[in-house]
């Protein structure tokens, strides 16, 4: 049974707030009215919110990607092992050390002893597992092949969370020697560069410009520090009010798609993503336009996300996909015309495969690229920076031993 919230009036002036626990909304205002309540605002609690409530060391528990895929693999061997689902199930919580998805796993296995089914006890879960793993899930206890269906989801989670590893790998050796640069370039401005500069200010000797535009600068960060703190938070706090409106995201989606290099990475991913997705969904029987409504749903560009919205509107208007997609403005041409020849053969899934595998050997050639260029660059930048504070602190000394020379 789901538990919900409610804020219900008590007789003319008392109001009181509770929970209640029912098959549905509508069963839970029945049970509210029959005990003589009127209630005014009702939703369903978020089962992995309420464990968090019951238990507040949750509050720091996380579930991976790769924590859901083994997760995912091992339910799949259990049943085709033989095991009935709840039997899986306790096998499953006994296993798993992560606390979180222990207290999952034994909602489910409560929700399905209840007389609910494996979809719609995952439906309690929506920050856990998502709307595709959800309708995959339900396809696969339509055709009675939960287990198939269980296998390929751990598999494309396994590819997700390569896909995910390999960008944070990629990114991980640039940003630490950006922070390095980062951190070497402030302790030098701030406390050494003061302290080299005040010596050669006792000696009135007149500084080099260089060393008088390092002087300000450092002067300016010591004094203003709050200012720059300040911009930081003044351009996060705008960004962060943006993605919050329709425009503000499309704007800032539409200018990723714009950056060199960046913006095709970012288009070949995605297509890669809903190409991969769609495929998987249709393979195991979700109906094209259900499966759509899922592979937009978990699309994180907007802008393509409204070329698939116009083409799943063109499905339901009865064109084929390929032609939907071809009046939108980014989805290439390779792309289209491998959905239309699936379409025409009877093989969208294979075609939509093949494409995904295509941008995903893409989008792993485009990043080796960009860590390829990204290093060197990171370097010179931050060789330049401190080669100039160098400069500009030997040059007071070159100067003084030309003198005294």
């Amino acid at each position: 049974m789901a538990r919900f919230a409610y804020r219900a009036k008590k007789g003319p002036k008392e109001e009181i707030t509770g929970y209640v626990e029912a098959e549905n909304k509508n069963v839970a205002l029945h049970i509210l009215t029959s005990q003589g309540l009127y209630p005014f605002s009702i939703h369903q609690e978020d089962a992995d919110h309420s464990a968090v409530k019951k238990n507040p060391f949750l509050r720091f528990a996380r579930i991976s990607i790769r924590d859901i895929s083994i997760f995912t693999r091992q339910l799949s061997d259990l049943l085709e092992a033989g095991l009935p689902l709840l039997k899986a199930l306790t096998v499953l919580h006994k296993q798993t050390s992560n606390r979180l998805l222990k207290r999952v796993i034994s909602d489910l296995r409560d929700t399905i002893q209840d007389g609910s089914t494996l979809s719609d006890s995952l439906k309690k879960h929506p920050r856990i597992f998502s709307s595709l793993y959800v309708s995959m899930v339900k396809s696969g206890e339509t055709s009675g092949s939960l287990e198939n269906v269980l296998l390929r989801l751990a598999e494309f989670q396994e590819s997700q969370d390569e896909l995910n590893s390999t960008v944070s790998r990629a990114m991980a050796y640039p940003a630490l020697m950006a922070l390095v640069g980062l951190i070497t370039i402030f302790v030098l401005i701030t406390f050494v560069i003061p302290k080299i500069v005040s010596m050669f200010q006792d000696l009135n000797q007149a500084l080099p410009i260089p060393t008088v535009i390092l002087l300000n600068i450092s002067n300016f960060v010591r004094n203003f520090w709050w200012i720059l703190i300040g911009l930081v938070l003044l351009v996060y706090f705008t960004f962060a009010r943006m993605f919050k409106t329709e425009e503000g995201k499309l704007m800032v989606d539409q200018f990723k798609l714009k950056i060199p290099v960046a913006g095709q990475l970012t288009l070949r991913a995605e297509i890669a993503r809903f190409a991969r997705t769609l495929s998987t969904l249709l393979s195991n029987g979700v109906p094209i336009l259900e499966a759509m409504g899922v592979v937009i749903d978990i699309m994180e560009n907007e802008i393509l996300k409204r070329d698939a919205r116009l083409a799943q509107r063109e499905v339901r208007e009865g064109s084929n996909l390929a032609d939907g997609l071809n009046k939108g403005a980014y989805f290439p041409v390779f792309v289209t015309n491998m959905i239309a020849i699936g379409e025409e053969s009877g093989t969208l899934e294979k075609a939509l495969l093949k494409v995904a595998m295509a941008y995903e050997r893409e989008v792993d050639k485009t990043i080796k690229v960009m860590t390829s260029l990204l290093e060197p660059l990171m370097i010179l930048t931050v060789g330049l920076v401190i080669g100039f504070i160098v400069i500009a602190m030997l040059l007071p000394i070159f100067e003084i031993s030309f003198i005294t020379g």
